[in-house]
């Protein structure tokens, strides 16, 4: 088989801080999961949220796929997330409580060629954490150039 496809929102790790991943399942359609061995998904824009007690993923695109006919599916259609449901109570009484969100994170393929979707329990980050983080990027940046040039 190809090498691995693998989407990862990598904008979230500069966003958030991440504190618990749970990898969930998705219910998708043929052309949806077609479409995600293509590599042909964004994870930028997408946000998950409870309703009923299920969790959802909205704004996902994932788009659509080349060779699909009239069932075709919807780019950005909220589907539904597959999780033990001891972990879906967790999740929703810390997200209620503590003011934490639901950070999609990455697109994988289980070992059993199942779509899965790596979801993170996060808090956001403050502005001057994120500047740290840059200043400490580059100063790295630097003494690695450093070690470069006199070695």
């Amino acid at each position: 088989m190809s090498k691995k496809k693998e989407i990862v929102n990598r904008k979230a790790k500069y966003e958030y801080e991440f504190l618990q991943e749970y990898d969930a399942g998705m219910m998708l359609s043929g052309t949806e999961v077609k479409s995600l061995r293509l590599g042909n998904a964004n994870l930028t824009d997408a946000y998950c949220l409870f309703k009923d007690g299920a969790l959802y993923i909205r704004s996902l695109y994932i788009g659509e796929y080349d060779h699909g006919n009239i069932y075709n599916h919807e780019p950005r259609r909220e589907r539904k997330l597959l999780l033990r449901r001891t972990e879906l109570r967790k999740l929703e009484r810390r997200v209620n409580e503590k003011g934490l969100t639901i950070v999609p994170y990455k697109i994988f393929f289980s070992e059993r060629g199942l779509a899965k979707l790596r979801i993170v329990l996060a808090q956001g980050k403050k502005t001057y954490n994120k500047k740290s983080v840059i200043k400490e990027r580059d100063a790295k940046r630097e003494m690695d150039r450093m070690k470069k040039i006199y070695s």
